[in-house]
Parts: structure tokens; sequence; C-alpha cells
């Protein structure tokens, strides 16, 4: 295992940048905070570049990263203080290799993202969708950066367990329905119907859409139907999370 000590040393430079997407798209790479998601990576079987860990780190790994020494870096708190944004760091990083998508085949339920861009709201999706039990999870255009750091805390580590596809929405919604999917946009309209009427036992896609603008109505005009979760209290809307975790769920009871 290599030491590093010094947090002007250009490879821990180099790994600071993965902060910003520019420099992860450029590289190809990106990096996970803490025990939980490191973990996640080498179950799965990832490729993995880099592990850093301190001292603290490596007393608590107790030897789970012996099958990576040529990968592994021992650092300074100081150097784990500055990659980290969380106030107290496990101590445990990886520079994780981003990894492309096969879908050769489309079958049972999707979840479509239409520019959510909370990336504690796209995190928690994509982990309810991996609850939920989800073929998948669709991010169309100006939704979260997939590996960001608040969305990578936020999955916890479900983009190791089910496919995430980036792109544009309008091609992908013609692939699902030439699969056999329907296609549910959520809007509370004059048209659209309450989320209770949808057939049980169909394999069923559901677009969330922006926090405050909801789906794209060109969208809306692609679907099947488009559904509404009913509001009986108060409140103006649900939070985008929630109302997808309802859909989702009642999918698949």
């Amino acid at each position: 295992m290599k030491e590093i000590q010094s947090k002007k040393n250009t490879f821990i430079k180099e790994i600071k940048k993965l902060t910003q997407k520019k420099h992860r798209t450029q590289t190809n790479s990106y990096l996970i905070d803490g025990w939980h998601l490191v973990q996640e990576a080498l179950h799965a079987q990832v490729p993995i570049k880099a592990l850093l860990v301190t001292p603290r780190g490596l007393s608590e790994a107790n030897g789970q990263l012996d099958d990576y020494q040529e990968e592994s870096y021992l650092i300074t708190e100081e150097i784990a203080a500055m990659l980290s944004d969380l106030p107290t760091p496990q101590g445990i990083f990886a520079v994780v290799e981003k990894q492309e998508q096969d879908l050769q085949t489309l079958t049972g339920n999707w979840l479509i993202l239409d520019n959510v861009q909370d990336p504690g709201n796209v995190g928690t999706m994509i982990r309810t969708a991996d609850a939920a039990g989800f073929s998948g999870v669709f991010l169309g255009e100006g939704t979260a950066d997939l590996y960001s750091t608040k969305v990578l805390r936020s999955m916890q580590g479900s983009n190791y367990h089910l496919p995430i596809v980036e792109g544009a929405i309008p091609p992908f919604l013609k692939q699902l329905q030439a699969a056999g999917v329907a296609i549910y946009g959520t809007e509370l309209n004059k048209e659209a119907v309450p989320y209770t009427e949808l057939p049980k036992g169909q394999a069923a896609a559901f677009i969330l859409g922006n926090e405050g603008q909801g789906v794209n109505q060109e969208l809306l005009a692609l679907t099947d139907k488009n559904l509404y979760i009913p509001i009986y209290g108060q409140a103006e809307s649900l939070n985008v999370a929630i109302a997808a975790g309802i859909l989702m769920y009642f999918a698949v009871s």
C-alpha cells in the first residue's frame, strides 16, 4: 500500500477534481465516499481505479481491502477532510470507473425522470426503484448528474443493483412501447386519472418531472395515460420523490 502525506500531491488534486462533472466526464470516473458505498462497489465488482483510506479507516476495514493492495493508498485525515464534504469523513474513498449500461431487452417496470434537478430527490427515487424491484431508471436531460456526491450518497449503492441510463426521453419511450410497456405521465388535469385506476400486473413506466414545472408537455403527449395522486389536505403538492414512491409501490403491490 502506497502512502500519500500531502494535500498538494498531484494524484490527490486530480481525485479532488472528480467533484466536478466536467472532470468526471473527461476521466470516465467518479468518487465515492464512505464505507457503505465502497463496500457496495466492491461487492458489485465494478472496476476500482483507486482506494484511499486513512489509518483509522484501514483499522475499520478489518482485512476487507487485502485483495486491493495495488490500488490502495494510505492517506492522512487532512487529505480525507479535503476530499470529503462530510463533517466527519469515515476515512475511505474509491475512484470508480463508469460503466456503460447495455439494454438489449426492455422488460418490467421503469422509472423515468424528466429534468428532476434536486440530487437528493434523484438519489432517493433510484433507491426506491431498487427497493420496489423496478427493472431500471432512465435519467432524462436536465436531471441531476448520477455521479454527483449528493446523488451517490442518496442512492446508497442502489446504482450497483439496477440499470441506470441517461439520454433523451422520447426515443426511449418508443423503445418501451415497442416492448409492450405502458407509459404513464404524472399531471393533475381533467384528462388524468387517479393512480389507483392503474391496471394490475402490467409492465409500466412512470415519468416524474421537474420539482416546480412537472413533466414536459411534449412528453405528456407521448404517454398512454396520465395519472395524478389525490391531495386530501391543504398541501399544494407532494414532493416528487414521495410521489414516485407511491406510484412505484402501487404498481408492484
